[in-house]
């Protein structure tokens, strides 16, 4: 059995719609499934839909954030609650085509493989702007971490142990899509073409995707630190290559007041200090949330085979 984890953020419009597709392509494949559903403290009837569901369909799992802790955490609640010898996420919004997942279904059971990683063939309809960013993200983590993350996605199957190796991490902030590619085993990949949202919009704004790529560079690797050793390096050289020229202009009688010359320098350490502290600080605030060790997040409801009494 495949456990399919589709986290839901105000999907009002999408629950019900992705349950019928994905359900039709499974049973017209006999692949035996559930359909985990993670709401994620949505604001509009997601959760009411998706209790409704889970009481006409034992094969449906719906959890229920107690309020909105972010995709990650959704991630990892379904994995929790997974039971499935195998596992897929996808999201809610059909972006990640169904019919993906009876070819990783069959790659996974008929050959020694422990993770399909679904890649983008393209990437749908984006913005320059966006598909910019992304490139930039995609980039920096390729070099900080050494995975290749290049068309990556959370579209992807991963076996029991692979997925027991991902519950086993304990750190709090995660990043799925860098950490299932790092804990390794035997891994195929498919290629898939970005299909069109087909009700709503998506919920990622400006803001939310520049946090999330801060947060996950930061907690993924500690490359940032070292541009303020870098940063070091370079104001030395700049003091030093003043300091002499100063000297020489001194020897030879032509210094000046040298009062610009003063105030850059001046401009440029105080700057390049104040922007080392704020990366140090923002690392000392992660260690901050992970010394806490409060959970990733907190369930209110859990509803399992609820025609038959699972709550």
């Amino acid at each position: 059995m495949i456990s399919i984890i589709i986290p839901s953020y105000n999907e009002e419009g999408n629950v019900r719609h992705i349950a019928e597709v994905v359900s039709g392509i499974m049973n017209e494949n006999y692949i035996p499934y559930e359909l985990i559903f993670v709401n994620d403290g949505s604001s509009d009837r997601t959760w009411e839909i998706l209790e409704q569901m889970a009481y006409e369909d034992d094969r449906i799992v719906a959890v229920n954030f107690s309020r909105n802790f972010g995709k990650e955490s959704a991630i990892f609640a379904g994995l929790e609650q997974a039971r499935g010898d195998a596992v897929v996420l996808m999201d809610c919004d059909l972006q990640h085509p169904p019919e993906t997942i009876v070819e990783m279904y069959n790659i996974w059971k008929n050959n020694d493989v422990d993770v399909v990683e679904g890649r983008k063939a393209d990437r749908g309809k984006e913005n320059k702007a966006y598909r910019g960013f992304s490139l930039l993200f995609y980039k920096l983590i390729n070099k900080a971490s050494g995975l290749d993350m290049n068309a990556a996605s959370d579209f992807k199957l991963l076996d029991r142990k692979a997925v027991d190796a991902l519950l086993s991490m304990p750190e709090r902030l995660t990043f799925f899509r860098a950490m299932s590619s790092w804990v390794g085993f035997k891994t195929e990949k498919v290629y898939f073409e970005v299909a069109d949202r087909e009700v709503g919009e998506s919920k990622w704004t400006t803001k939310g995707l520049i946090k999330f790529a801060i947060n996950n560079i930061t907690s993924f690797t500690s490359a940032p630190m070292q541009i303020v050793t870098v940063f070091g390096v370079i104001t030395f050289i700049i003091s030093l290559i003043l300091g002499i020229t100063t000297l020489i202009q001194k020897i030879m009688g032509v210094s000046d007041a040298g009062f610009p010359t003063v105030i850059i320098l001046q401009l440029l350490t105080s700057s390049i200090i104040m922007f080392s502290l704020g990366i140090i600080g923002f690392y000392i605030s992660k260690i901050y949330e992970e010394i806490k060790n409060r959970p990733r997040y907190l369930i209110r409801d859990v509803i399992r085979n609820r025609n038959k009494g699972d709550r």
